[in-house]
């Protein structure tokens, strides 16, 4: 855990800002935006569930790196003063018995139909994106102006109680002289999922076709380049679809939660 209350003077008013547009009704995904702040996925779920996820996020701590847990019924966490996590992440995710029922820019009116439920806030790669850029790797998706590619693959995550699923990645373009570098760079940030799970060869890990991916948009790759995968927070996702969970929120994959909380904060 990060000591909060030494990060009283840092100055939060990029994430804030952010949070606020989000909560107008801006909708964009959250790569590169308040730069130098940490991102979170998020999954809600009943307290009925919510032991299992803990235990599911300790068995998968690359996949799911738990940044904070909310007490039952709140909306609020430590890693954001004022912020409401029904209205401050872009888009959400409303799940049913297992499948996606809707997506929306406000989920309070899913919220309210539950006393009890948890929320889990998890580690994100966008975290460590800002200090790879300023290695000079370029992040693709952030030039390009898109959402990162995800894909899901054959690796299974240890199942924990109810939940079970396989792991899913998120995708980086990076020239083959660079890798190591990405890799030491990500490795310093083991709280928002650390060095990639696999280099190269999308085929080993379940991924066919690297042009369509399973969330998010296709990037360029370009010659000299390789796909780097890293875990990814949208794991919890496919657990919920795999295990047919009757009620959950998520974020949207890409559209994170910006907390006030400095990358720093996160570096081993």
């Amino acid at each position: 855990m990060i000591a909060l209350d030494h990060l009283r003077h840092v100055n939060v008013e990029p994430a804030r800002l952010a949070r606020e547009s989000y909560r107008a009704g801006k909708v964009v995904p959250t790569s590169g935006i308040a730069p130098g702040f940490t991102q979170a996925n998020m999954i809600v779920l009943p307290r009925d569930w919510a032991f299992d996820f803990l235990l599911y996020a300790q068995r998968n701590p690359k996949a799911c790196p738990v940044l904070d847990v909310s007490d039952p019924g709140s909306h609020s966490t430590v890693l954001a003063a004022g912020a409401d996590l029904r209205k401050d992440i872009p888009l959400y995710r409303i799940w049913r018995d297992g499948k996606l029922a809707e997506e929306t820019a406000d989920a309070s009116a899913a919220w309210a139909e539950h006393t009890d439920l948890v929320s889990f806030l998890i580690g994100c790669s966008f975290t460590f994106e800002t200090p790879m850029v300023e290695a000079g790797i370029e992040i693709r998706h952030m030039t390009d102006k898109c959402n990162v590619p995800m894909y899901l693959t054959n690796q299974p995550c240890r199942p924990a109680g109810r939940l079970h699923g396989n792991m899913v990645v998120s995708m980086r373009p990076i020239p083959a002289n660079r890798v190591a570098d990405a890799a030491m760079i990500s490795g310093r940030f083991p709280s928002v999922h650390g060095s990639p799970v696999h280099i190269g060869a999308p085929e080993l890990i379940g991924v066919t076709d690297i042009s369509k991916p399973d969330f998010g948009d296709a990037v360029r790759i370009k010659p000299g380049e390789v796909p780097v995968f890293w875990a990814c927070g949208v794991t919890p996702q496919a657990a919920v679809m795999a295990s047919g969970v009757p009620f959950a929120i998520t974020h949207a994959p890409g559209h994170m939660f910006i907390t006030d909380i400095p990358d720093s904060a996160y570096h081993a």
